[in-house]
């Protein structure tokens, strides 16, 4: 590996989970947004196409959809995330050389998810990374309040004694960088040639846009990256 010299001060390696340590275009993440919709569909009594609709206004307005669902319904969380979660895992394929530059990296690495600790584990466990992790972080562990909200990166950091000038964060989504950024992280935008036309500008994987004063880095290649930075 090349050491960037910006990055020299780096002892916690941060990385979000779904669309972040793997490539967004595997259309993984589609079968998890196909059940959510299926979800309130069937939770609000709605056709689908409007159950579409409170998903996306909910993700938009509240971080997730379902923190949504859980301030405007009262949801339970459980029955949802279990759900949700059940997911065929066999379109993604493991990447041994971003296996061997996580493994490679100085100091401590960790998931920061909005999704489960559950989901976190079969993921990054199908995909031979979970092991290298010294920490899960789930939307459990902070009380179901998710990114881009700045209490679940002060719990985070307080968890994991993280301060954040010696963290990096890398993300699939613009507006989840903003905090860690302005706590004094370094950020990575992970990005995509996914086509998410058809989401709300605000909640596209790489947000609605790639630029933005808060975001460090930006790559349509993790593993690349690290390779030629870490």
């Amino acid at each position: 590996m090349t050491q960037n010299s910006d990055l020299k001060h780096i002892q916690n390696w941060i990385f979000d989970l779904d669309n972040t340590l793997y490539r967004a275009d595997a259309e993984f993440f589609s079968q998890i947004d196909r059940k959510i919709t299926s979800f309130i569909s069937r939770y609000l009594a709605l056709q689908p196409q409007k159950a579409r609709y409170v998903q996306k206004e909910f993700l938009a307005e509240y971080g997730t959809s379902l923190s949504g669902m859980m301030a405007v319904h009262g949801m339970d969380p459980a029955e949802f995330l279990d759900y949700v979660h059940d997911v065929d895992l066999h379109m993604l394929e493991p990447d041994p050389q971003l296996r061997g530059f996580i493994q490679a990296l100085p100091g401590r690495k960790f998931i920061f998810t909005n999704g489960s600790k559950g989901h976190a584990k079969n993921v990054a466990g199908h995909l031979n990374l979970f092991d290298l992790f010294d920490g899960s972080f789930g939307i459990e562990d902070v009380d179901y309040v998710p990114k881009p909200k700045r209490s679940p990166y002060i719990k985070f950091c307080d968890v994991f004694d993280i301060d954040p000038e010696t963290a990096i964060f890398f993300e699939d989504s613009v507006r989840n960088l903003e905090v860690p950024k302005h706590m004094g992280m370094r950020t990575v935008l992970v990005t995509s040639d996914e086509d998410w036309g058809d989401e709300p500008e605000i909640t596209r994987p790489a947000g609605h846009t790639t630029k933005a004063d808060w975001v460090d880095y930006i790559t349509n290649d993790l593993t690349g990256w690290l390779g030629e930075n870490s």
